[in-house]
């Protein structure tokens, strides 16, 4: 199968000096990478040139693969007749280079359920608390909204990495659209679970990275309207973003159309294994893909409730559909040490800490606000347990016996 995981497989050396298949569960900081993304990053390696420059046969080549995979991840997201469809690095990435060609006073609401790379680019914020019910939200946009005159945006995530919880993304855009506002979806969690279609979310913009996607590292994507992004100076300056330049500093003609934000050599090799991921998707069959996942979420949550120790955390009712995403607070215990102790005495890895989301974790564990807390050394308040395509109901079950054994030692 074309989804196959590069590394199913892989054995780890525990502590005790036995050997075990690793168990990865940290699918929501990175998914491993798919068997079809490698085998297309190998197929074009002999070809590999320089986009958009030179005559040969190998720019020729790359060019021509570059802007199949922008055509490929276009379909994917459901991008329509106008839209831009522009690789950068990742979905922060995607989101900064959005927020900065908003029009001048533009006021951009978010939630504070959001991740870091949906929370921290945009000026002019407006920051509204996640409430614990969808129609709730939906008033609290509404109302925030309706005191704005000029530009507006209002951005949300799909789903959300600390919960997997899914938003009611259609429902909060087509409010949005009711202030004339536009819409920015994250999906960097929801388009490797579930279908994305910007047209049937409501999107005006769509991000998303490849790592999340089973594709290797240091791509991503932003897909919407063009307006703003043409009419914006480049996010980026260089070669590629200009389409003459004259003798005197600022003479300066920019490109228009996804030239415009791409400056310099492009990631040929991420696009094109992101273009392999989507495409494949797109022919799976995604309703036989997805209810697995929810068999093992099921599975999951079912063991997890006869785990004293572990406490699932959620903004929305417990019952509110998700994806493989299930952050616990453990009392008593020292995440970061019982994380550490699942890959160093079981061969699991997920992932102790904030996520990246720091004021929705606090909330959602009623912490207060540390100043020193940052991606990398905020206290690890939560241990995350994230799934996908290549998980098997045995990772499943040695993730709860592993945890059953680590909290019941005192």
């Amino acid at each position: 199968m074309t989804l196959d995981i590069v590394g199913a497989d892989l054995p780890v050396r525990l502590r005790s000096g036995a050997t075990v298949r690793f168990a990865h569960l940290d699918y929501a900081a990175s998914a491993p990478c798919a068997r079809v993304a490698a085998e297309a990053v190998e197929r074009l390696l002999p070809w590999y040139g320089s986009v958009h420059r030179g005559a040969g046969v190998r720019s020729s080549r790359s060019t021509l693969e570059y802007e199949r995979a922008r055509q490929a991840v276009g379909d994917f997201v459901g991008a329509r007749a106008g839209d831009a469809v522009v690789f950068t690095r990742n979905t922060t990435d995607a989101l900064n280079l959005l927020a900065r060609v908003l029009p001048a006073g533009t006021t951009t609401v978010v939630f504070d359920g959001e991740h870091h790379a949906n929370l921290l680019p945009w000026p002019s914020a407006v920051r509204l608390p996640a409430p614990p019910d969808p129609d709730e939200a939906a008033e609290l946009l509404d109302r925030a909204l309706a005191v704005f005159a000029g530009p507006a945006v209002f951005a949300v995530t799909g789903a959300s990495n600390v919960t997997g919880e899914v938003w009611p993304v259609r429902g909060l855009a087509d409010v949005a659209r009711s202030h004339g506002a536009r819409a920015v979806v994250d999906a960097a969690q929801l388009a490797p679970h579930r279908p994305v279609d910007m047209a049937a979310l409501g999107a005006d913009y769509l991000a998303f990275s490849g790592h999340k996607l089973y594709a290797p590292f240091g791509a991503g994507v932003l897909a919407g309207r063009s307006d703003w992004l043409d009419a914006a100076e480049p996010y980026l300056r260089g070669g590629g973003a200009s389409v003459a330049v004259g003798d005197l500093p600022g003479d300066v003609f920019w490109a228009t159309g996804p030239a415009r934000h791409e400056a310099g050599t492009p990631n040929l090799l991420g696009a094109v294994s992101i273009a392999a991921v989507c495409e494949a998707l797109a022919s799976a069959d995604r309703d036989a893909l997805h209810a697995r996942e929810q068999e093992l979420l099921g599975r999951l949550r079912a063991g997890l409730a006869a785990v004293p120790a572990a406490v699932p955390v959620s903004l929305f009712d417990p019952r509110h559909p998700r994806v493989g995403i299930v952050s616990l607070a453990l009392p008593g215990h020292d995440v970061a040490a019982v994380a550490e102790r699942l890959g160093a005495d079981h061969g699991i890895g997920v992932r102790a800490g904030q996520f990246c989301a720091h004021p929705f974790a606090r909330r959602l564990t009623g912490l207060s606000a540390s100043p020193v807390d940052d991606c990398a050394a905020g206290a690890a308040t939560l241990l995350r347990i994230s799934f996908g395509l290549g998980t098997t109901g045995d990772d499943i079950d040695r993730v709860v016996a592993a945890l059953a054994a680590e909290t019941s030692r005192r």
